[in-house]
């Protein structure tokens, strides 16, 4: 098996940390992004999907054995996000076909699979947990869906083999990204250690009471690696989450105690992030200039508004695992030692002091 591979969206959580598993692993790495960032044993490739034409001649000499989807771009309505994110994906594997069908594409969505686009996030009727592959598509649209399809359709006239995976909210370290919980939580914490404000719980009863899991950004780039690699994995949607369930009654005292700093009690009132923080921008950057921190702005490291989503939905959110162990998938990760693993990295980098 060659050993080529094109991380689409190299510079996110994701795509970085799968990045980073090939290189290690030996694999020659191609990563695509918008405006790339240095990576060490990565070649960068500098695309913009959106653009049929332009994606075409970016990728005129791409030919990778296979081919890492983790980038999507958020629009203002979800059926903005099904035209833009459904034509990413069909633009990146029509201009691949030319230099011959890549052996295996592996997707990466998520559980908004589960539970409906932001849109209508946590409503309606929603499937039991936990969430099992199995579960059908719900009665909504959704952009996962249609980057799906896009996938499917290639796959059957290329005759490529493809993966699909579904992680719970990822732990990770990315710069300038739309989704980050744990950045956004380390910034949330130092903004109340260094200004004495509480560091409120900002969800709901049900996340606070309810267990949960998440996703560590290596564990999911050692996923897409085994699904590539395991002709059993061909063809496959998979759940992938680190394997550990937890409280946020728990785990907010954890994150608290690694900044020093007491959580505040839970009284069941929900407190936005988007609300605590409309008005912190200035805040981080004197924060940011006293400390000598590499990123004064705030909006490049913290999304409050997926957190908020996140950590306020009205139900408990457990997602199963068994269809990969079965197939022989058997990482794991604590989450609470992923927290505190990014908390150090991002010490180390001087995002956070």
């Amino acid at each position: 098996m060659a050993k080529t591979a094109l991380v689409v969206g190299a510079s996110g959580i994701v795509g970085s940390a799968t990045a980073a598993l090939l290189v290690e692993q030996g694999w020659t790495v191609q990563g695509l992004a918008r405006r790339p960032v240095e990576q060490a044993g990565v070649t960068p490739v500098v695309a913009d999907l959106t653009d049929a034409a332009g994606s075409a001649a970016a990728l005129a000499d791409v030919k990778p054995d296979a081919v890492f989807i983790t980038t999507w771009l958020r629009q203002d309505s979800e059926a903005e996000n099904i035209r833009v994110n459904s034509a990413m994906v069909r633009n990146l594997l029509d201009g691949l076909r030319p230099g011959g069908a890549p052996r295996h594409v592996a997707l990466v969505t998520g559980l908004k699979h589960y539970l409906g686009p932001f849109e209508a996030y946590g409503k309606g009727t929603l499937p039991q947990t936990p969430f099992r592959e199995e579960q059908g598509r719900l009665d909504i649209e959704n952009f996962y869906y249609a980057q799906e399809d896009e996938v499917f359709a290639a796959a059957a006239r290329d005759g490529f083999g493809w993966s699909v995976h579904r992680p719970h909210t990822v732990i990770g370290k990315a710069v300038g990204n739309a989704m980050n919980m744990g950045t956004t939580l380390a910034v949330y914490a130092t903004l109340c250690r260094e200004t004495g404000r509480p560091f409120y719980f900002p969800g709901s009863a049900a996340q606070w009471n309810g267990l949960t899991d998440m996703t560590d950004a290596g564990l999911l780039a050692e996923h897409l690696l085994w699904a590539a690699t395991t002709p059993a994995a061909r063809d496959e949607a998979f759940n992938v989450v680190n394997g550990d369930v937890f409280r946020w009654s728990w785990m907010w005292g954890r994150i608290a105690a690694a900044f020093g700093i007491e959580a505040a009690p839970f009284d069941g009132t929900v407190r936005p992030l988007e609300q605590q923080m409309a008005d912190d921008a200035p805040v981080w950057r004197e924060l940011a200039l006293r400390h000598g921190l590499a990123e004064p702005d705030l909006a490049r490291l913290a999304s409050p508004w997926h957190t908020d989503a996140d950590l306020g939905r009205p139900i408990e959110v457990v997602t199963d695992m068994s269809k990969s162990r079965r197939l022989g998938f058997t990482g794991y990760r604590a989450t609470d030692d992923a927290f505190l693993t990014l908390f150090d990295r991002l010490r180390a980098d001087r995002l956070i002091p």
